[in-house]
């Protein structure tokens, strides 16, 4: 093991009684942002600690079989602990590694999900109903709640644009590599002649902002319209000016929403989206410095950038980041996406490790 990593290490393990204690006090609660704070670094210690604990015994273990390859008696049972310790050491390591990798500080958050109809028309529309409804199932897996915050429907079912909102712990850790182009591969239900078409949506995940303050939005940087809604909803849907567009002069940033017949509460919705978009947009162009310096192997994080293909008469679907392909396409379209993301969530870890080994 690394010397820096050891020292670190030692550095985790004495901090966790320090949190223990801390805990313990009859006050902690008083200040519940703080205690949140604790709870929270405590999780996180905690296992790693534990791990730390495990490597320490194991390598007691190594040393002790070492000490018995000087008694030729002993020999062939001391190469076989050694072999055993030695293994178990580097998967430790190994493990503790990842655990030791720089948190995401959105991982845990709720997410804004955006997709839009690209190029293929009506059945670029179709295709992002049906990306949503991947997406449903896998949040419906994970038992996590879903808010439809605004939508655009198209005349032949599907969306041109449609935005969610999902609520959940960890949801932006699992879906934030989703972001890019989607691209697909189908006889459409319109086409006659059985001739495969390619159609692409494009996808935009984003971490919920704690809240509006957050991203400092002024005032007077915004401009807000109000009008009527148009589309199905009944008689009422179009007699007020319930549908809110803001508008956030400094990026050119317009958010509408005009689902709920409450004005109060379309803006609430707009002003939530917005303030992720503008989060977002924050993020996009940080990563883009980052990204300038070292190429990410699961994308640039550039959402004009064709990330799959979902090719529907062979039941394929690859990832083009990190050259995945998978044959359970239609497992993966009911929301089976599990196998996918372990395999992005991997490949970033080990971009991670690399970058960390490059500064050590």
């Amino acid at each position: 093991m690394k010397p820096s990593m050891q020292a670190k290490l030692e550095q985790l393990t004495k901090r966790l009684p320090e949190l223990n204690e801390l805990l313990s006090r009859e006050d902690v609660a008083s200040d519940l942002d703080q205690y949140r704070k604790l709870t929270r670094e405590h999780a996180e210690l905690a296992p790693v600690v534990e791990q730390y604990a495990q490597w320490k015994t194991v390598r007691n273990d190594e040393a002790t079989a070492q000490e018995l390859l000087a008694d030729p008696s002993m020999r062939d049972f001391a190469e076989d602990e050694l072999s055993v310790a030695r293994s178990r050491m580097e998967q430790l390591e190994r493990d503790l590694q990842k655990m030791l990798l720089p948190k995401d500080p959105n991982d845990e958050r709720n997410i804004f999900v955006e997709i839009r109809a690209g190029t293929g028309g009506d059945e670029s529309a179709l295709f992002a109903g049906d990306l949503l409804r991947m997406y449903l199932r896998y949040a419906e897996r994970h038992r996590w709640q879903v808010e439809m915050m605004s939508e655009s429907a198209s005349d032949l079912g599907g969306y041109k644009e449609v935005i969610v909102r999902i609520i959940g712990q960890g949801a932006y850790s699992r879906l934030k590599f989703e972001s890019g182009g989607h691209r697909v591969q189908r006889v459409p239900a319109t086409e006659t002649q059985g001739r495969i078409h390619t159609s692409a949506c494009t996808v935009a995940v984003m971490p919920e902002a704690d809240e509006i303050a957050e991203v400092e939005l002024n005032p007077a940087d915004l401009r807000i319209d109000t009008f009527r809604a148009s589309g199905a909803g009944g008689q009422h849907i179009n007699k007020t000016d319930s549908a809110v567009r803001i508008t956030h002069i400094p990026t050119g940033i317009v958010v509408e929403c005009q689902d709920d017949r409450s004005q109060h509460k379309n803006k609430e919705r707009a002003m939530k989206v917005l303030a992720a978009r503008i989060k977002d947009k924050q993020y996009q162009e940080q990563h883009a410095k980052e990204a300038a310096t070292r190429k990410s192997l699961v994308g640039s994080g550039d959402r004009s950038e064709r990330i799959r293909t979902y090719n529907f008469p062979q039941g394929r679907l690859t990832d083009h980041r990190i050259n995945l392909t998978l044959y359970k396409l239609e497992q993966i379209m009911d929301g089976d996406l599990d196998t996918l993301i372990d395999a992005l969530v991997s490949e970033h870890q080990a971009e991670l490790l690399a970058a960390m080994g490059e500064t050590e």
